[in-house]
């Protein structure tokens, strides 16, 4: 990720030294010019993402420098400082009159300057982050407001009418909308009526604005969710101000929520935590196999590239893939020889039982199908559900090939756990009849990985021995089914 840019305009070199000094613990890069003119020339020719600017500069001073930055489309978003040894209230109106976004006295920039800066670029980049509907049946006002919103650095996307917003809405979420409510084919009031009624878009802010100004009109917006509303003709700078507190309220809001999911997930993993320990003490052949799973499982899941976030919960799914098993009576789980045809039916259970204890958990939604297919096998000749192919979810199927590996190398009561070329060769065989051939292909690029780096062990953690080996495949007789 490329590191942010901070042009620090100035005549003095000492002022620029104590610039870049004060600045240092910020991880951006600092660039510097002697005066407005250079200073100009470096904003219109390479990325900017801040500028802080002396007054009192020969060639080109601060204050026209400011205008012409703003002036150009190229580099009218940029946040720009003003430092200035002219403090006074003329001074400083002048600043923000030519654009500034902040103006510092030279006698207070070693207390305000680093803390200014980092305000100002943390949010430019949200605002760069952040998607902005403007939806009127007005070219006009429709180009004036993109305008003024992309100078202050926000992304937009405009549509003409109600209907034309929500053709785009599915392929271009927006964090925020702006509505007129008198438009053709579908007019402001049902366009939020339908916003707000979706779940997936009801918490999206919006914004109504209106040349009409009956407070009914007001009122009766306001009553299908929308959250404020504009007179037009409205200033751009009050759109643009609005706009940042309600997305740095809504910002608020969902990180306060995402902390009580995230609490709330961690109270719950932690009490499954305890099951999954109950259940692995009750053999210990059994102990470290859920997080074996989930260790081989989740280096797959970030070889395939899936996110951060997401090989986190593919490695979750790992840690729980056998917490139905905790249903299974002693008899069946522990027995050290062949399970009967019942006994096989009862085991077969535990995928379904662990779904329905994970079931009335919200923040396990993603997780449920995993826990209940990891035993289908990629020729549908599995279960529970006999799903065949890329019906079986893809987390899934990794942790089949994860849990067979961990099965073939693990020892039992009855033998030792087999080497690890030979439990890789009985998983390459067994690719695209009881395992998807691109999960086994994700496996062997892991062991590669994990075999040059000498860390790929015949591991001594088991599966319960009647997880075990029974005939499914004729050839080898090895393949767990539990």
């Amino acid at each position: 990720m490329n590191k942010q840019r901070i042009l620090v305009v100035d005549d003095s070199p000492t002022i620029r030294k104590a610039i870049i000094r004060q600045l240092s613990p910020l991880d951006v890069e600092i660039l510097t010019a002697t005066d407005g003119l250079q200073g100009l020339d470096m904003a219109c020719n390479r990325p900017i993402d801040l500028i802080v600017t002396d007054v009192d500069m020969p060639e080109m001073d601060g204050i026209t420098l400011c205008k012409k930055l703003q002036a150009d489309q190229k580099t009218n978003s940029i946040p720009i400082i003003i430092q200035s040894s002219f403090d006074t209230e003329s001074d400083i109106e002048k600043g923000f009159t030519a654009g500034a976004s902040a103006f510092i006295p030279k006698k207070e920039l070693s207390a305000s300057l680093f803390q200014t800066v980092k305000s100002l670029l943390q949010k430019s980049s949200i605002n760069r982050s952040r998607r902005v509907m403007v939806v009127d049946d007005s070219a006009i006002i429709r180009k004036i407001v993109e305008q003024g919103l992309k100078k202050k650095g926000f992304q937009v996307i405009m549509a003409e009418n109600g209907k034309a917003a929500m053709s785009q809405i599915g392929s271009n979420l927006p964090h925020l909308i702006i509505s007129d409510i008198d438009m053709p084919e579908m007019d402001g009031y049902s366009f939020c009526r339908i916003v707000k009624e979706d779940p997936e878009l009801a918490t999206i802010p919006f914004v109504v604005m209106s040349a009409r100004q009956e407070m009914s009109m007001v009122r009766r917006m306001l009553g299908l969710g929308a959250d404020t509303y504009l007179f037009k003709p409205f200033n751009i700078d009050e759109l643009a101000m609005l706009i940042e507190k309600l997305l740095s309220d809504q910002y608020r809001l969902l990180l306060m929520e995402k902390e009580r999911l995230n609490a709330e997930q961690k109270l719950t993993l932690s009490s499954i935590a305890s099951l999954v320990a109950a259940l692995e003490a009750r053999d210990a052949y059994t102990r470290g196999h859920s997080a074996e799973v989930a260790r081989i499982a989740s280096q797959m899941g970030a070889l395939a590239g899936l996110e951060p976030e997401t090989v986190t919960r593919l490695k979750i799914s790992g840690e729980l893939h056998d917490i139905g098993k905790i249903g299974v009576k002693d008899a069946v789980l522990l027995k050290p020889g062949k399970l009967t045809d019942e006994e096989f039916e009862s085991i077969k259970q535990h995928p379904v039982t662990g779904a329905n204890i994970l079931r009335p958990i919200e923040s396990f939604a993603d997780i449920i199908d995993v826990v209940q297919h990891h035993h289908e096998r990629f020729d549908g000749k599995g279960y529970p559900s006999g799903l065949k192919g890329e019906a079986i979810p893809f987390w899934a199927r990794m942790i089949a090939v994860a849990d067979t590996y961990n099965a073939l190398t693990s020892d039992r009561p009855y033998r030792k756990g087999m080497p690890v070329d030979k439990a890789l060769q009985i998983i390459r065989e067994a690719s695209n009849s009881q395992l998807c051939p691109d999960c086994v292909n994700l496996f062997f690029k892991c062991n590669n990985r994990w075999s040059l780096a000498g860390t790929i062990p015949a591991t001594s953690f088991s599966l319960p021995l009647n997880d075990g080996f029974l005939l499914q495949h004729q050839q080898h007789s090895l393949l767990p089914a539990g």
